[in-house]
């Protein structure tokens, strides 16, 4: 494929299982230049195509020649609000129901049977399988026009079948006669009445498949719920400034550029900076994490976060489809439209799965005829073979587990890439750590003051403060911010930055000096302090006015409050904690040490990350690296699993098979635990569905099951996988 390669979503409409996803799948992926995946859950083609060899319009025709309709995204946005097949589903349920009711009460009970009550049947059960069950006969005609079977075509002869040969025994057999009594077997009697008729079981199996396509497409439409909601998150509107005067546009006016105004209780229209104001802002729907952020002039805030405090004013940097929020649905909904391996397996079954089925259908009546058993038997065995075999249930279980599980993370501030990823989650036995920005907040801080003997360490920290807010050193923005905190500075004069060594100033008339600790003589107090600082890994610096050192500050890189809970929780998942630093040893084992890390590999070079990660894996680990910066994004890919920082730089982020939107690694602990269950969740839907399905054929082709139970089996299966990823929704974090 070149490298013009395009990507596109087509809406297919006209599946109802997985053997159609896969017919179409086949078809698209025949076309040059075409790599395609079709889901069937979220009845979406995502299709990667060379323009140079193959059109848009090429691709949705060829959806069309196999029998469904595909929409181009725009088309297919204004169509997607005009249909609802939840409600069309519920009209038919209704009135199916309705129907079907008197109908099985009757066949069932000799009791209700009163005379010449069969053609009462008969007429109740025609417009059930007639008009209730249309969907099924129109989706088998179409697939035969295009020599396929689906499990539309198990549906529709099993139902005509049983409706024909009661129709047949009806009007042309004994079943007709007056006063004639037919009661309910569970079981069917091998030695059965030609007369025997089926109209209670043609119209509970359309109502009960009806039912599980309802509860189905109801709970499909749950299922996605989280992305839809995540996307109805942005603003629709903003209130643009321009000369001074506000107004308000729909936020797709906005441009790069533009200033626009958030007041307290409005969502940011936009991802941009801050420009005027200061506030704090809740952007728990967005990344999952509870407490506002404070925000002032030059911080970067995200569209759709709501602003908490005071009336900010923000310069737009993103906008349309560049917004986080954006970039965060595109994730998800990619991972959604992927498949597991272990779906792969379920899609080849389903594929062959209907004409092996309507062939054992076949020989089910073929066996049991040339056996001596009764004709009613053998049509009962055969149609019961088609109706409990469809395999619905193995098309669900994986596409709506994902949906749920992606869409949930998604919700909170945990975006996985692919469904592949949930595979590596299972295997990762240990897991790398960087420290800056991942265990640690990124920031310098103030930790310590030391004053000499007679000095106040407030007013050490003011007249330091002032010098250093002079400086863009980190270590002097540190001191200068802990120093505005506490109060007013002091203006400063003559200030002079001293390259490596210091800076100094005058202040209030005292000519203050900042700088290494080596460049003066320390009283014994100040140099104790030096000298566990530095033990610790920590940064320490030393203030002198009045011809003497009068106080030490000691700074550090702190470690972010949640860190110790995170390296915790990750050990209860099973993984071993590797702190991965290029700091000095003592930073390193000194923020190991607080955190709970036992194992440290330090001074390590940004390029030497990714040959660590494949030393490691050559030992035989299975490695998970959590990192947020550029020189992380090499060991994010070489790792088994890549974890990054939502917080750090885009390429970390694109390097990574999780995110991390939060910034917490508690977060981390969170995806590994939602990505396991996740799996989980598919393996216990496919183990349910094969089951199911191994279990119940041989019933049926041994004459066991009554078409009406195999009908109510078969809309339960798929209802009970649906019904158990939908659990996924209670997940929460710890």
């Amino acid at each position: 494929m070149s490298t013009t390669a395009e990507r596109l979503d087509l809406a297919v409409d006209g599946m109802t299982c997985a053997s159609c996803a896969a017919r179409i799948e086949r078809k698209l992926n025949k076309l040059d230049g075409v790599t395609a995946t079709v889901n069937y859950a979220t009845e979406k083609a995502t299709v990667e195509f060379d323009p140079e060899l193959v059109s848009a319009s090429a691709i949705v025709d060829a959806v069309e020649t196999v029998g469904y309709h595909a929409r181009l995204p725009r088309a297919g946005a204004a169509a997607e609000a005009a249909r609802d097949p939840v409600d069309a589903l519920r009209v038919r349920l209704a009135a199916s129901v309705a129907l079907t009711i008197p109908v099985l009460l009757i066949g069932m009970i000799p009791a209700l049977q009163f005379t010449n009550w069969q053609w009462l049947l008969w007429q109740l059960t025609t417009p059930v399988v007639v008009w209730a069950a249309w969907p099924f006969h129109r989706a088998t005609w179409q697939n035969l026009r295009h020599r396929t079977v689906t499990m539309d075509t198990l549906v529709s002869v099993g139902t005509l079948a049983a409706y024909g040969w009661s129709v047949v025994a009806l009007f042309f057999l004994d079943a007709g006669t007056p006063g004639m009594r037919m009661p309910f077997e569970l079981v069917p009697s091998r030695a059965g009445s030609d007369g025997q008729l089926y109209f209670e079981a043609a119209a509970a199996v359309v109502t009960f498949l009806l039912a599980g396509r309802y509860f189905e497409a109801r709970a499909k439409r749950r299922a996605g719920g989280a992305l839809r909601a995540l996307l109805e998150l942005g603003a629709k509107e903003a209130t643009m400034l321009e000369d001074g005067v506000e107004r308000r546009i729909p936020v797709d006016r906005l441009a790069v550029g533009a200033q626009f105004v958030v007041r307290p209780g409005e969502k940011i229209a936009t991802d941009g900076v801050v420009v005027e104001g200061w506030s704090a802002v809740d952007a728990s729907l967005l990344t999952g994490e509870s407490a506002p952020v404070e925000v002032g002039e030059g911080d970067e805030v995200a569209g759709a976060t709501v602003n908490v405090g005071g009336r900010l004013v923000v310069r737009a940097t993103r906008v349309g489809s560049e917004t986080a929020l954006q970039q965060i649905a595109e994730l998800v909904t990619a991972a959604q439209s992927g498949k597991a391996p272990v779906q792969r397996l379920a899609d080849r079954v389903s594929a062959v799965f209907v004409p092996v089925v309507m062939a054992l259908s076949l020989a089910t009546l073929g066996y049991w005829l040339a056996t001596g058993a009764s004709s009613t038997f053998a049509f009962s065995a055969a149609v019961a073979v088609l109706i409990v075999a469809c395999p619905c249930a193995l098309g669900l279980a994986t596409p709506t587990a994902l949906l749920v599980g992606t869409g949930r993370g998604a919700q909170l501030g945990i975006l996985i890439k692919g469904p592949e990823i949930l595979e590596s989650t299972r295997r990762v036995d240990t897991v790398v750590l960087d420290k800056t920005g991942t265990l640690t907040t990124g920031k310098m801080q103030l930790v310590s003051v030391t004053p000499a003997a007679g000095i106040d360490p407030d007013e050490a920290l003011r007249l330091a403060g002032s010098v250093e807010h002079a400086s863009e050193h980190p270590v002097a923005r540190a001191i200068a911010a802990a120093a505005a905190a506490r109060g007013p500075l002091a203006p400063v004069e003559s200030f002079a930055n001293r390259e490596g060594l210091g800076v100094e100033g005058v202040v209030e008339g005292r000519a203050v000096t900042v700088a290494r600790p080596s460049l003066h003589a320390l009283p014994v107090d100040i140099a104790a302090a030096v000298d566990a600082a530095e033990g610790a890994g920590r940064t320490a610096v030393v203030a002198a006015w009045d011809g003497a050192v009068r106080a030490a500050f000691v700074v550090s890189d702190a470690v972010k409050p949640t860190t110790r809970d995170a390296v915790a929780a990750l050990r209860s998942l099973g993984l071993r904690p590797i702190l991965l630093s290029g700091d000095s040893e003592a930073t390193a084992q000194s923020v190991a040490g607080e955190v709970g890390i036992d194992e440290v590999i330090a001074q390590v070079l940004p390029a030497e990350k990714v040959a660590v990660v494949a030393r490691l894996q050559r030992d035989g680990r299975v490695v998970a690296m959590v990192g947020d910066g550029v020189n992380d994004a090499p060991a994010l890919a070489q790792a088994d699993l890549g974890l990054s920082i939502g917080t750090g730089t885009d390429v970390a982020i694109e390097a990574g098979d999780l995110t991390l939107v939060s910034g917490d690694l508690m977060a981390a602990a969170d995806a590994i635990r939602l990505s396991r269950r996740t799996l989980r969740t598919i393996e216990t839907n496919l183990f349910w569905a094969f089951a199911y399905n191994v279990a119940a054929l041989p019933l049926a082709a041994a004459g066991y099951l009554n078409p009406v139970v195999a009908g109510a089996a078969m809309a339960f299966s798929s209802i009970f996988v649906v019904s158990n990823s939908l659990r996924l929704r209670r997940f929460e974090p710890e």
